[in-house]
């Protein structure tokens, strides 16, 4: 951990959220002005688009279990290595992985080289003097026998919802977004099953914040919902691991948030549709917190 260069991470499988609570720290950041140097988890994995098809296809014939939730498909040691030579020196490395048409056009504009979707850019430098390393993605608090990311991390956030309402995410993004039929997404869900209870569920134990949604309207068989349930329709459970330790203070969180109660000490529940104004009330004076500490550690 870094008291000059912090990492914060916001760690969650696809669908879960996470680009809400990236919204929320982006927000933090401009009001504060803080610089930050933004890290996508997809930019960590090994193979593009069609190297990972391609894995995938050989792992299938030879009935070997592979998927992007595993270590065999990222880069887990050079993601530690960039977490730990921000907090040291504020420096490392970045890339990105481009997702659409959109991306790749941006990526050529700016670097002036051949780059399409589904493909990487080059690794480059990240940009100096910036204030702290935001990480959104799949495996920010992955440990393994050899790799600890949470030693060099120094505010870490898990957003999950409830394992029912990730798949109906799931099943209707990838039938109605990608293509697939709900067979090859029922498919693509069990075939990930081993590696997300080994990488991706234990994370949610090393962090000192989660957000998780759990929806108020019947979603026992995920696998025949017509409806993603809204955000109206559902609760977000919010975790402090810790809570003396942030002085967290619930008592003005619930004054705050309209409609919000405690469930335990160190929980706090709130609304659906008030998660995105949630996190930014939670995560407003710890940000602010760890770049107090900064000024202090740089002056």
């Amino acid at each position: 951990m870094s008291k000059k260069h912090p990492v914060v991470v916001v760690t969650g499988s696809s669908g879960a959220g996470t680009s809400t609570v990236k919204k929320a720290l982006e927000s933090i950041f401009h009001r504060q002005k803080i610089r930050s140097v933004i890290i996508e988890g997809d930019s960590f994995h090994r193979y593009d688009r069609a190297g990972m098809q391609h894995r995938v296809e050989e792992s299938n014939r030879a009935g070997i279990n592979f998927s992007h939730f595993g270590e065999a498909a990222n880069q887990f040691g050079k993601l530690e290595e960039l977490f730990r030579t921000y907090g040291e020196n504020g420096t490392g490395q970045k890339r990105f992985y481009l997702h659409n048409d959109d991306e790749a056009k941006l990526q050529r504009e700016r670097l002036g080289i051949d780059c399409a979707t589904g493909e990487f850019t080059p690794w480059e430098d990240i940009e100096p003097d910036t204030d702290l390393l935001f990480y959104e993605g799949l495996h920010g608090l992955v440990k393994t026998a050899d790799i600890d990311m949470t030693r060099y991390v120094d505010l870490k956030v898990g957003v999950v919802p409830v394992v029912n309402l990730e798949w109906i995410q799931k099943i209707h993004r990838d039938s109605k977004e990608r293509g697939y039929s709900k067979d090859e997404v029922i498919d693509n869900i069990l075939r990930r099953m081993p590696d997300y209870v080994k990488y991706i569920t234990p994370q949610f134990s090393e962090t000192d914040i989660n957000f998780q949604r759990v929806a108020t309207v019947d979603t026992s068989n995920p696998f025949i919902a017509r409806d993603i349930p809204t955000p109206d329709e559902s609760f977000v459970v919010i975790r402090f691991r810790k809570p003396d330790i942030r002085n967290t203070d619930f008592t003005n969180l619930l004054s705050m948030i309209s409609g919000s109660f405690m469930s335990r000490r160190n929980t706090i529940v709130v609304p659906g549709g008030k998660m995105g104004m949630a996190m930014e009330i939670v995560l407003m004076p710890i940000i602010s917190d760890l770049m107090r500490r900064r000024d202090r550690a740089c002056s």
